[in-house]
């Protein structure tokens, strides 16, 4: 059986590199391979049957050299404070190439929010918030959406903080709803991303996205706009995706010879209610 990487070790292993070809100062690597503030901590939330659950969440702010750490908050019953602290790196260097002025952050529940109500959810995403609200902020540190983790969840948190604050501030998180002060188009924003990078790409590489056909991994918010993408914009096809029934508990995979219909697809995608 191939050993599991280390994500973070991963990370600092491309940065190790591209300092080499940067010639960076030995102090400057130094502080750049690792996080400028990590946090661990529990979240004791009480269940809908009156026990209390005690989760484990994470915070990772690798720099704010360039401006407040900007990062996603991953719900996942498989994360780690490595896979939070690679994400939180990679978020320095993408923010930096983009020219943006925001540092990497990222946060962490290790959880499967299916598994919990709607009640659960919001007192957990509320908890999050009660631990780490004296080391976030519109100037410190802006979370956001991520994996398992939605516009509603980040309107919760903001309420939780704008509560704990004493004042309102809708600029703590990204993704919320529009109505909350969210953006319009952040939903697609990831998946159409990930197509305008397939563009580039393809068009480095002298390929005819007309001529391509794409499988994809997942039908969730990114997969989804990301099939709608390189059909309605490349004109590719898409041969199949795959996706995990949280009914049935396993995943299954959704094919045709002639390219499914992303859009016809996306109106029988339907998450299971657990409340």
């Amino acid at each position: 059986m191939a050993e599991a990487q280390n994500p973070f070790e991963q990370a600092q292993a491309q940065f190790d590199h591209g300092a080499e070809l940067l010639g960076l100062p030995d102090e400057v690597r130094t502080m750049l391979r690792w996080p400028l503030r990590e946090f661990r901590f529990q979240i004791p939330v009480r269940m809908d049957d009156g026990r209390t659950e005690v989760y484990f969440g994470f915070r990772v702010q690798h720099s704010d050299a360039r401006g407040p750490a900007k990062g996603g908050i991953r719900f996942h019953p498989n994360e780690t404070l490595d896979t939070v602290r690679a994400l939180a790196m990679w978020m320095t260097w993408k923010c930096a190439v983009a020219d943006i002025p925001l540092g990497g952050g990222k946060g962490g529940v290790v959880i499967n929010p299916a598994s919990l109500s709607v009640n659960e959810k919001e007192r957990l995403c509320r908890g999050w918030v009660d631990q780490m609200w004296k080391n976030i902020g519109p100037r410190t540190d802006v979370p956001a959406p991520d994996v398992g983790t939605t516009p509603q969840m980040m309107a919760w948190m903001m309420d939780e903080y704008t509560k704990l604050q004493g004042q309102y501030t809708p600029g703590v998180f990204t993704g919320k709803p529009v109505d909350m002060g969210g953006s319009l188009g952040r939903t697609e924003a990831t998946g159409f991303g990930v197509i305008y990078t397939v563009r580039e790409a393809m068009e480095h590489l002298g390929m005819d996205p007309k001529q391509c056909v794409a499988s994809i991994q997942g039908f969730g918010n990114v997969a989804q706009y990301a099939a709608n993408g390189f059909v309605d914009m490349l004109g590719g096809k898409v041969a199949c995706v795959s996706c995990y029934d949280l009914a049935d508990k396993k995943p299954y995979t959704y094919s045709h010879p002639d390219g499914i219909d992303p859009h016809f697809l996306a109106e029988h995608h339907r998450p299971v209610r657990h409340d």
